[in-house]
C-alpha cells in the first residue's frame, strides 16, 4: 500500500512538472546555436576570436503563463551585464527574430566568459516579464581551419592560375576575411570574403607573374577584425614561355630584324592565328 503511494505521489510530482513546462514562458534561440530557454537558464555559444563580433538571435514569438502563443511577445532582446571591455547593440524594437549584437574587446585573454542577456516584452503588454539568461563563450584565436591547393603550381608567363582556398568557421562569428598573395613582384590584390560561422567554404584566388622564372610567396588568410586570427601557406610558382606563347607574342610584336627573318615570323604569326581559330 506503501509503495502504491508513492508512485501515485511521484506520478503527480511528474505531472505537475509537466504541466508547469507547458505553461511556461520560454525564448527559442535561433543563433549562432539552437536552444530552448526558461528564465534563469543558460546557454553555451561556442567559440570567439578576441575582436570579433557575433549576433544572437531568438524568435520574438513566445507562450503566456496559461501557455496561449503569444507571436510578438519579446519586443527586444539586450545584454544586461558584459565582461569589461565588451560592447553589445540591443535588438531593433519589436523586430522578429530578434537579432542583438557582440563584440569581444581585442584584449581579451583566452578563456570562457560569461554574460547576461534578457529578453524584454516593454511595459509588460503581453504580461510576460522579461526572461533573463546566461551565455557562455570560449574566447580562443583558433576558430578556423584553413587548407590551400596546390602548393606548387607551374604555369605560363601571364596565364593565371587559380589557388583553392578552403576556410572552415569554427566559430560563432561570420567574420570577413583577406586573402592575399604576398611576395609576388608588383602584386597587390586581396580579395576579401565572408566566412559564415559554423560553415566550410571554397574560394578561388587567381595569380600571375609577367617574367618567367620560379617565384617563392605566401597565400595569406587575414581577419579584418583581429590580428591574431590568420594563416599563411608558403607557395611555389614557376613561369615559363610555352612555344605557343612564344608564337603569339612574336606575331604581336613589331620586329625590327633583319629582312631574312620575317619569313619565319609570318609563320609564327599564321601559327598562332590557327591556334587562336581551333582552341578559343
Amino acid at each position: 500500500m506503501a509503495t502504491t503511494n508513492a508512485k501515485a505521489l511521484l506520478f503527480v510530482l511528474v505531472l505537475s512538472a509537466a504541466m508547469i513546462s507547458v505553461g511556461a514562458t520560454y525564448l527559442t534561440v535561433e543563433g549562432p546555436v539552437s536552444a530552448l530557454l526558461y528564465n534563469n537558464g543558460t546557454l553555451n555559444l561556442g567559440k570567439i576570436g578576441p575582436g570579433e563580433s557575433f549576433y544572437v538571435l531568438a524568435s520574438a514569438t513566445t507562450a503566456n503563463a496559461s501557455g496561449a502563443i503569444v507571436n510578438i511577445g519579446w519586443d527586444r532582446l539586450e545584454a544586461v551585464s558584459l565582461p569589461s571591455g565588451w560592447s553589445a547593440q540591443a535588438s531593433p524594437l519589436y523586430e522578429n527574430p530578434m537579432k542583438m549584437k557582440v563584440t569581444v574587446a581585442p584584449t581579451a585573454a583566452n578563456g570562457t566568459y560569461n554574460m547576461t542577456l534578457r529578453a524584454v516584452n516593454v511595459g509588460n503588454y503581453s504580461k510576460l516579464g522579461n526572461l533573463t539568461f546566461t551565455a557562455y563563450i570560449n574566447v580562443t584565436p583558433d576558430v578556423l581551419s584553413t587548407s590551400v591547393t596546390p602548393l606548387n603550381i607551374s604555369a605560363g608567363v601571364g596565364q593565371p592560375v587559380n589557388l583553392q582556398v578552403v576556410i572552415n568557421n569554427t566559430g560563432a562569428s561570420d567574420d570577413p576575411f583577406l586573402v592575399n598573395a604576398t611576395g609576388l613582384p608588383a602584386w597587390d590584390s586581396p580579395i576579401e570574403v565572408i566566412a559564415s560561422h559554423s560553415s566550410s567554404n571554397t574560394y578561388l584566388y587567381p595569380v600571375f607573374v609577367d617574367e618567367p622564372g620560379i617565384y617563392h610567396f605566401n597565400l595569406t588568410i587575414n581577419s579584418t577584425t583581429s590580428p591574431l586570427i590568420h594563416k599563411s601557406y608558403p607557395v611555389t610558382l614557376t613561369a615559363q614561355s610555352s612555344l605557343i606563347n612564344d608564337f603569339m607574342a612574336t606575331g604581336q610584336g613589331v620586329v625590327l630584324s633583319p629582312i631574312i627573318y620575317e619569313p619565319a615570323y609570318a609563320a609564327m604569326l599564321l601559327l598562332s592565328d590557327i591556334y587562336n581559330l581551333i582552341f578559343k
